[in-house]
C-alpha cells in the first residue's frame, strides 16, 4: 500500500512561500501528497533540505510502500563494506530520516512503528559498523585468538543499547546511549590487556565513524557515558568488570536504566547472557517500595541541574523533563517496575506503554490512569518529534515565542494554535497531577503533627532510635516521614498500651528498615496489620522482623482471593521451580514462596477471613504441595549422582495431621517413604548405588531438602518415627517389607497409625498399589476386640508418658485431642474405612454399627472445639496455652472462635466437652465388640 493511501492528516504549512516550492517541485504527485510535502516542507526547514537533495530518490519513494522502502534502505546498510560505511550510512540516514518524517507527519505509521523504525535503523547502524571494524583488527592481528570466522559476532564484543533505544523507541532526532563490553572468557588471560586495547580503540572508531558531523551529514551522536563509573572507565569494559561494579556499587538509577538494556549489536547471545547475569541487580526479590525515593530525589536533582522549577507555563517548557512531561511517565512506569518486577516477571519489558499495560493488568496500576497515561504518552513524543524535525535538533523544548509555538501546532496539523495549546496545557497538568501524588514523600495534605501520646506509651518510642533497623540516615529519614501515622495509629488502637509494646518489639527485632519503612509509607494499611499481628502473636510478630518480605504477597494483588486449593499451589510452585536450574536456588525459591502462603493463611485466621477448621485444611494443603511439587527436583538431583531410582521408583506417605489433612501453623510432618525396587539391585549412574542405599539416601535427601536451615530459613521439621519399627528401621522401607510387616509383625498402634495414612508426594502408580494395600490391611486387621485391647493398652501409655500439660492443653489427657483421635483410628479401622479425617472415620464407626449417633457428634464436636483452641493457640505461641498471660488482643483472638465471652467461659466449655468425651469412649471401650453391635 502507498503511502498516499495510508495518510490520515497532514501539516498545516507554517511558511506559505517555501510549502508553494516544494508543491511546485513535486507537482506530478498526488494532491494528497503535496499537501503532506508542502505542509511538511513549510514547517521544517531541516525536511526541506533532506526533500531538495534527495528529490529523486524521494520521487521513486512515494510511489512504493513505505515499510517495503525502509525494507530497501536496511538492506543497503548490510551491505555496506567498511570503506563505504562513512557515506553509505548518512546516505541512509538522509532517506530513512525523510521517509520515517513524511509517515508520522501523514499518520501513515503509529507512533510506536514510527519509533521502532528509528530504532531498528540505529541496531544496524551500531551492528553493521561494529562488525566491519571487528572483521579490519582481525584482519591486522589485533585481537589475539580470533579469526575471520570471530567477526560476525564481533568477536565477543556487544553493544548495549540503553535508554529508548533499548525500548525500541528512539525520538525523531535521539542521541544513542551505548554501553560498550566484551566477553573476557573468550580469550587467554595473558592476552586480556591487548584485547580490550584493541576494542577500545574499535569502540572509539565506532563513535566517529557515527557521530562526526561531514558535509553529509552525522548518523547517530553517541553517549558512551552510562558505562560503570564513566569517568574513570575505559569506553570498552570486560563484562566481568561491569558485574562486579553493579554487584557493589549499583545504583536505583542504574537498576532503572537497566529496564530498558538490550543487546543491539555485536555478539547478541553474549549479550542477553551478560543481562541474564545482571537481573539480581536490577530485579530486587522483594517488593522495593524504596526506588520511589530514589526516583522522587532524581527528578529533583534533574528539576533543578536544568533549572526547571516553577509554573507551568508552555513558552519553553521542557516536554521531557519539565512538569507533565515524557520523564515523568517513565519514571512512573519504571520505578513501579522496579517495585514488583522482582517478583513478577511479566513486569520486565522495556516499552513505557507496553509497561503500563502490564502494571494495570497486575492491579499496580488504575486501568483509567494507564489509559490516560498511554495517551498522552503517545501525545507528547509526537510534539517532541515535530520539535526535533524543524531542524533536526536534539531538542525537547518547546518555542520561546508565541510564532515558534504556531509552527509546532500547524506541524502537528492544528489550525488554530491557541486551541493547540489549551490542549497541550491541560495534557501537561493533567500527567503532573496523576505522577507527582506517586513520588512525592511527605504524603501531602496528611496531618504531619505527632499526636498525643497515651500514658507510659513514651518510653517504647524513645528507645526506637537506638534499634539496628534505624542505624542508618536513610532508614531515620523515611522513618520520621512515617511516624506521624504510625504513632497515630498506635494510639487509635483499642487497647493502644499494649500495641505499643508489641510494635516496639516488632520494632526492635528488625535487623534492617529502609525497604520495609518504604513499604509502609507506600502502603500504610499494612500499619494497621502489623499492629494486628504484634499486639495477638509476639511470636509472629518476631517472625515477621526476621522475615519481612513476606509483607510483599500483601500488597501482589490476590493476598485476599479465596483459597486456590492444593492442586493450584502445586501448579504455581513447580513453575516457579522449573525456571529455576540451581538445586540450592530451588530449594531456597521453595521456602519463600511457602513462607508467603503460610503467613497469609495465618493473616486470614488472624482477621477471621476463615475459622481454625479452614486455616487447619489450609495449612495442610500447603504441606502437601510442597511436597508433591518439590519431591521431584529432589529425585532429579539425586538421580544425577547416582543414576535413575531402581525399579518402580518411591512414594511418600503423609501421616498424623498431614495425612488427615489439618496442620496447625507449628505443625510437623509425619512421613513415611516407601519404594518398590521391583528386583533391581543397584542403580546404573556416575555413582551407583544398591537399591536399598539408593532409596535411604534419596529419603534422606528430602528430609535435607525440607529441613536444612538455609538463606530463607527452613521449610519444615519432619518425624519419621511412624515407619515400620520406628527409629531402629531404615529411613526408607521396600514395599514388600513394609506389607511383611504391617501383615506379620505390627503393633495394634502401627495399624491405628495407618488409618491416617494418605499419600502426598511419588510415583502415582506406587501410590496406588500402596494405598490398595492399606486398605486391604484395614479390613483384615479390624477385629473388634483386638482394636479395643489395642486402645486401652494405648491408652494408659500415653496417660503414662505424656499426662496433660495444662488445663488448657487441648491434645494430652482424657477426652482430648488425642485421645479422640485415638477413637476415631480405631473406628475406621473396625469400619475397613478410607477415611483419614477424624470427622469422617467417626461416620464410617456409625456406619459400621460400633458407634451410636449421638457418641460420633458428642466426640466430633468436642475434636472441633479442642481444634479450634491449638489451632489459635499454636499461631498465637509456641509455649504451653495460658489466657491469663496473653495480652487482650491474643484473648480476643482466642475466643473468637469458639463463641465464648471470656477464658473462664471458655474453659467451662472445654471441661464440659472433655469430660462428655471422656465418658463416651470409657462407654465405648467397657461395651465391648458384641454389645456395641447389638445395642443398636
Amino acid at each position: 500500500m502507498t503511502l498516499a493511501a495510508r495518510l490520515t492528516r497532514s501539516p498545516l504549512p507554517h511558511e506559505p512561500n517555501r510549502a508553494a516550492e516544494a508543491a511546485e517541485r513535486f507537482a506530478a504527485q498526488p494532491p494528497e501528497i503535496r499537501d503532506l510535502l508542502a505542509g511538511t516542507a513549510g514547517c521544517s526547514p531541516y525536511l526541506w533540505g533532506l526533500m531538495v537533495q534527495e528529490t529523486a530518490w524521494l520521487e521513486e519513494a512515494l510511489a512504493a510502500d513505505p515499510d517495503a522502502m525502509f525494507t530497501v534502505l536496511l538492506d543497503g546498510i548490510r551491505a555496506l563494506p567498511l570503506d563505504a560505511l562513512k557515506s553509505g550510512l548518512r546516505q541512509a540516514k538522509r532517506r530513512a530520516a525523510l521517509l520515517i518524517a513524511l509517515a508520522d507527519a501523514g499518520g501513515a505509521w503509529p507512533l510506536e512503528r514510527v519509533t521502532g523504525a528509528l530504532t531498528d535503523l540505529a541496531d544496524l547502524c551500531v551492528d553493521t559498523a561494529l562488525k566491519r571494524l571487528v572483521a579490519a583488527e582481525i584482519a591486522r592481528g589485533k585481537l589475539p585468538g580470533l579469526t575471520e570466522a570471530d567477526a560476525e559476532a564481533a568477536g565477543g564484543m556487544v553493544a548495549l543499547a540503553m535508554g529508548k533505544q533499548g525500548a525500541h523507541e528512539l525520538n525523531y532526532s535521539s542521541d544513542i546511549d551505548l554501553i560498550m563490553l566484551f566477553d573476557q572468557d573468550r580469550f587467554d588471560e595473558a592476552d586480556f590487556h591487548e584485547v580490550r586495547a584493541g576494542f577500545v580503540k574499535i569502540t572509539r572508531r565506532l563513535t566517529a565513524l557515527l557521530s562526526e558531523m561531514t558535509g553529509e551529514g552525522y548518523v547517530f551522536r553517541t553517549d558512551l557515558r552510562l558505562r560503570p563509573d564513566a569517568s574513570v572507565t575505559p569506553v570498552c569494559m570486560s563484562m566481568e568488570a561491569a558485574e562486579r561494579y553493579y554487584e557493589s556499587l549499583g545504583r536505583t538509577w542504574e537498576r532503572a536504566a537497566h529496564i530498558k538494556a538490550r543487546p543491539c549489536a555485536g555478539d547478541i547471545a553474549a549479550g542477553w547472557a551478560y543481562l541474564d547475569r545482571l537481573r539480581p541487580f536490577v530485579w530486587r526479590k522483594h517488593l522495593d517500595f524504596a526506588a520511589i525515593q530514589d526516583a522522587h530525589d532524581m527528578r529533583l536533582r534533574i528539576r533543578n541541574h536544568k533549572g526547571l522549577h516553577g509554573a507551568l507555563a508552555l513558552e519553553g517548557h521542557d516536554m521531557k523533563l519539565g512538569q507533565g512531561g515524557i520523564r515523568e511517565i517513565e519514571f512512573f512506569t519504571q520505578t513501579r517496575q522496579l517495585i514488583a518486577g522482582g517478583r513478577d516477571g511479566d513486569l520486565r519489558v522495556r516499552g513505557t506503554v507496553e509497561g503500563l499495560a502490564r502494571l494495570s493488568a497486575k492491579g499496580w496500576v488504575p486501568p483509567d490512569v494507564a489509559e490516560t497515561l498511554s495517551a498522552d504518552y503517545r501525545a507528547h513524543r509526537e510534539v517532541e518529534h515535530r520539535l526535533q524535525m524543524v531542524n533536526d535538533a536534539q531538542t525537547h523544548k518547546l518555542p520561546a515565542t508565541v510564532e515558534g509555538l504556531d509552527r509546532i501546532a500547524h506541524f502537528c496539523g492544528w489550525g488554530d494554535p491557541a486551541a493547540w495549546r489549551a490542549d497541550l496545557t491541560a495534557r501537561l497538568g493533567r500527567v503532573s497531577g496523576l505522577t507527582e501524588g506517586f513520588f512525592q514523600p511527605g504524603r501531602p495534605g496528611t496531618d504531619q503533627s505527632l499526636p498525643e501520646l497515651p500514658d507510659n506509651a513514651g518510653e517504647f518510642v524513645e528507645r526506637w532510635p537506638h534499634y539496628p533497623c534505624l542505624r542508618s540516615a536513610r532508614a531515620r529519614e523515611i522513618f520520621n516521614r512515617l511516624k506521624p501515622d504510625l504513632l497515630t495509629r498506635l494510639t487509635a488502637a483499642p487497647r493502644p498500651i499494649e500495641a505499643f509494646a508489641a510494635f516496639d518489639g516488632f520494632l526492635s527485632g528488625l535487623p534492617a528498615g529502609v525497604q520495609l519503612f518504604s513499604l509502609f509509607q507506600a502502603n500504610p494499611q499494612l500499619i494497621d496489620l502489623i499492629i494486628d499481628i504484634t499486639s495477638v502473636s509476639p511470636e509472629l510478630a518476631q517472625y515477621l522482623s526476621r522475615n519481612a518480605g513476606v509483607l510483599d504477597a500483601v500488597i501482589g494483588g490476590d493476598f485476599f482471593q479465596p483459597w486456590p486449593g492444593r492442586a493450584a499451589l502445586q501448579a504455581a510452585l513447580s513453575a516457579r521451580l522449573a525456571a529455576l536450574k540451581d538445586y540450592e536456588r530451588q530449594l531456597d525459591a521453595a521456602r519463600a514462596w511457602t513462607k508467603e502462603w503460610h503467613f497469609r493463611v495465618g493473616v486470614h485466621f488472624l482477621r477471621g477471613l476463615i475459622d481454625a477448621g479452614e486455616a487447619g485444611r489450609e495449612y495442610a494443603d500447603l504441606a502437601e504441595a510442597v511436597l508433591a511439587a518439590l519431591w521431584p527436583h529432589v529425585v532429579a538431583g539425586f538421580a544425577a549422582k547416582h543414576g535413575a531410582a531402581p525399579g518402580k521408583g518411591a512414594v511418600v506417605l503423609g501421616m498424623g495431621s498431614l495425612g488427615a489433612g489439618s496442620l496447625t501453623a507449628k505443625s510437623d510432618l509425619d512421613l513415611i517413604v516407601i519404594y518398590d525396587a521391583d528386583g533391581v539391585e543397584a542403580s546404573e549412574g556416575r555413582r551407583p548405588l544398591a537399591a536399598r542405599a539408593y532409596y535411604a539416601r534419596l529419603t534422606q535427601a528430602l528430609v535435607t531438602a525440607l529441613t536444612a536451615p538455609m538463606a530463607e530459613g527452613k521449610l519444615y521439621e519432619v518425624d519419621m518415627r511412624l515407619r515400620p519399627s520406628g527409629n531402629q528401621g531404615p529411613v526408607a522401607t521396600s514395599i514388600q517389607s513394609f506389607r511383611n510387616y504391617q501383615c506379620n509383625e505390627a503393633w495394634i498402634w502401627e495399624h491405628l497409625a495407618l488409618t491416617r495414612a494418605r499419600p502426598v508426594a511419588g510415583e502415582a502408580a506406587l501410590a496406588d498399589e500402596v494405598e490398595a494395600f492399606r486398605q486391604r490391611l484395614l479390613a483384615d486387621k479390624g477385629d473388634v476386640g483386638r482394636v479395643l485391647a489395642g486402645v486401652v493398652d494405648m491408652r494408659r501409655r500415653l496417660a503414662e508418658a505424656k499426662p496433660a500439660k495444662s488445663a488448657w492443653d487441648g491434645k494430652q489427657g482424657p477426652g482430648r485431642g488425642q485421645d479422640i483421635e485415638l477413637i476415631a483410628s480405631a473406628a475406621a479401622l473396625i469400619a475397613a474405612s478410607p477415611a483419614t479425617a477424624v470427622a469422617g472415620q467417626l461416620a464410617a464407626g456409625v456406619a459400621a454399627g460400633w458407634l451410636r449417633e449421638e457418641e460420633a457428634r458428642v466426640l466430633a464436636d468436642s475434636y472441633t472445639l479442642a481444634r479450634k483452641v491449638q489451632g489459635a493457640a499454636r499461631l498465637i505461641s509456641d509455649a504451653p496455652l495460658d489466657p491469663a498471660r496473653l495480652g487482650e488482643s491474643g484473648r480476643t483472638f482466642l475466643l473468637r472462635g469458639t463463641g465464648a465471652e471470656d477464658a473462664a467461659t471458655l474453659q467451662a466449655l472445654l471441661d464440659r466437652a472433655r469430660g462428655a468425651a471422656a465418658e463416651v469412649i470409657e462407654t465405648v471401650i467397657a461395651r465391648g465388640p458384641l454389645e456395641a453391635c447389638d445395642a443398636d
